[in-house]
């Protein structure tokens, strides 16, 4: 045990030493946008009436998208179109309701309209951004309303709307899925099970698809960030808890998009070091968060410490 300790500190030490602050290796070696990949392409951003994906669609039509922006709520959609600026926005920004619970029938429709926004040009970017997430619990006590909930949004409505937009794409020869999955879609996620599993079935599905289609012209970016600082969250936040800004999330998630990664991870340590753990040291990996489980259950279920703390791996939280 003691040695295995050492080694897991040795590990830690070096990820800190040589992860960068944001991201992963290959990210954060790429430094800005290339905005020739963005200008006057068609984007279409569903979860974009707040939060990351409004950030996302400032930032895009500064670049000079072609926007179309979705969520449930067309009031908040039309706040968002007021306040973007750029070559194509506000005036030329489509709103278009949408509900990713709503089946089949009613995406089918969306993704029509989606196409014939923009005389002479489809669809070229889905960024996937919207998704649904329950109060925090232990895996035993999910609901069945709950896990309904989760993976109407976040896996069957979100592959639905993939597989009626594709054809389109494929029959241009191009097309761009931009993915905003989570860190639990990497590794465990106590207190987040469903949430957690809802995430791994996107990655699963996409980096499939990624490699069915890859040969036809179709990309796929897989975004994984950990805990990130956005309006949403602004209350409810532990303020021991370090968060990546939303802004500088949209960001890094436009320059993995443009520079074509296959798959992105954005976080501060610790949750980057264990992505790290969990992808190239398994064992190791699990044993840490095995060792966490339990005090970051109790963490989130209480809401009275932070649930990305290293303090947790000794069975201490952390004072909100």
């Amino acid at each position: 045990m003691v040695v295995a300790l050492l080694f897991l500190g040795l590990i830690v030490l070096f990820l800190f030493r040589f992860a960068t602050a944001y991201g992963d290796f290959t990210l954060m070696s790429k430094k800005h946008p290339k905005r020739q990949e963005i200008e006057d392409k068609v984007v279409w951003i569903t979860g974009a009436s707040r939060g990351i994906g409004e950030i996302l669609a400032n930032q895009l039509a500064s670049l000079g998208a072609k926007l179309i922006i979705s969520a449930r709520n067309e009031a908040e959609l039309e706040r968002v179109r007021t306040q973007l600026k750029g070559k194509h926005a506000p005036g030329e920004v489509k709103i278009l309701p949408l509900d990713l619970a709503s089946g089949e029938g009613s995406l089918r429709k969306a993704v029509e309209k989606a196409e014939s926004f923009f005389p002479g040009s489809g669809v070229d970017y889905m960024i996937h951004n919207a998704a649904f997430e329950r109060p925090k619990s232990s895996a035993l006590d999910v609901t069945e309303e709950g896990l309904k909930a989760t993976f109407d949004v976040n896996v069957l409505g979100t592959i639905t709307l993939t597989k009626l937009l594709a054809p389109f794409m494929l029959k241009r020869g191009q097309g761009h899925f931009v993915v905003m999955s989570s860190a639990a879609g990497k590794t465990p996620a106590p207190g987040q099970a469903v949430y957690s599993a809802s995430k791994f079935a996107l990655n699963g599905y996409f980096s499939s698809l990624r490699s069915e289609l890859s040969q036809k012209g179709i990309r796929v970016t897989v975004v994984c960030p950990g805990p990130i600082a956005t309006s949403n969250n602004a209350g409810s936040r532990v303020p021991s808890e370090k968060r990546v800004p939303a802004e500088k999330c949209a960001e890094l998630t436009i320059i993995a998009a443009t520079h074509g990664l296959k798959e992105a991870w954005i976080s501060y340590q610790p949750v980057l070091a264990v992505m790290y753990l969990v992808q190239y040291m398994p064992t190791v990996g699990h044993w840490v968060m095995d060792k966490v489980g339990k005090n970051r259950v109790e963490a989130a279920v209480s809401e009275k410490g932070s649930t990305y703390s290293l303090s947790l791996l000794f069975g201490k939280k952390k004072a909100s």
